[in-house]
């Protein structure tokens, strides 16, 4: 299996150093282009696998190739290969916003697509990617997608319809966790504790918490209880992240997310 990727940016280089950690394919199988020439030389020196001098060359030698290329190239990228493309080649795009039928009018012919939306998590092998597919590819091959995206984290197919919600829950939701623990630490810091150790206690709580609503399979609210002990300080935080809108801000955020994921 010969795996291309068209761009090499964070969430190429993620999946990327995903793939080979898990020993999938051999560094020789795997073939990515880029705009610079800085990111050429990561490509070959830091990754160790064969830069592409062309986004062409890429499709020429691999039999599953990402477009890992932000959401506004994707004309250009699709432009660029679409002369060149094999029958049996998978393209699996990995941008917000472009459905499979607009993938197949760019390519302008029958074209094997799979549409994803991984997270930056994967740097790390705690990833989430959804995924959905067009008619022409196989269950066989459908499998062979869920396993190259199960490398770096985990993966969940869906129908296409619920993909430009994925974003709000799952692609941009790093961030908002991100900005979660930081004013934790913020906090802590505020009350004395040294930064450093603030970020250790706020990351590992939201890693310990996560763990557990995936491994229980408790509800959330369950889990919440379980912490609230009656005139407690657990239940004092609780109210006052509810008394200053905590619940209804993240929820106007991911819905102001699904929107511009179906304005792209």
């Amino acid at each position: 299996m010969k795996i291309g990727f068209i761009g090499c940016g964070n969430m190429g280089t993620a999946m990327l150093n995903g793939i080979l950690q898990s020993g999938l394919v051999t560094a020789q199988d795997l073939t990515a282009s880029a705009k610079s020439e800085e990111t050429r030389m990561k490509i070959k020196n830091e990754l160790n696998i064969r830069p592409a001098d062309s986004n062409q060359e890429v499709v020429k030698c691999s039999d599953i190739v990402f477009l890992a290329v932000k959401p506004q190239y994707y004309e250009t990228v699709i432009a660029e290969i679409k002369d060149i493309v094999k029958q049996e080649q998978i393209f699996v795009s990995v941008a917000p916003g472009k459905t499979l039928a607009w993938l197949e009018e760019r390519f302008a012919r029958p074209v094997k697509l799979v549409r994803t939306m991984p997270n930056t998590p994967a740097m790390v092998g705690e990833g989430m990617t959804a995924y959905c597919t067009g008619a022409r590819v196989t269950a066989d091959e459908k499998e062979q997608i869920a396993q190259i995206c199960r490398c770096f984290g985990r993966v969940e197919e869906t129908d296409e319809g619920m993909m430009d919600a994925v974003p709000a829950v799952s692609g941009s939701a790093p961030a908002y966790v991100f900005m979660f623990i930081e004013a934790m630490a913020d906090a802590a810091v505020a009350d004395g504790i040294p930064r450093a150790k603030a970020y250790t206690f706020a990351a590992q709580a939201v890693l310990g918490s996560a763990k557990m609503v995936l491994e229980t399979g408790m509800h959330p609210g369950a889990l919440k209880d379980m912490v609230c002990s009656p005139g407690g300080t657990t239940i004092e935080a609780v109210r006052t992240l509810e008394k200053t809108g905590m619940r209804s801000s993240v929820m106007e955020a991911m819905r102001a997310c699904t929107k511009k994921a179906r304005q792209l």
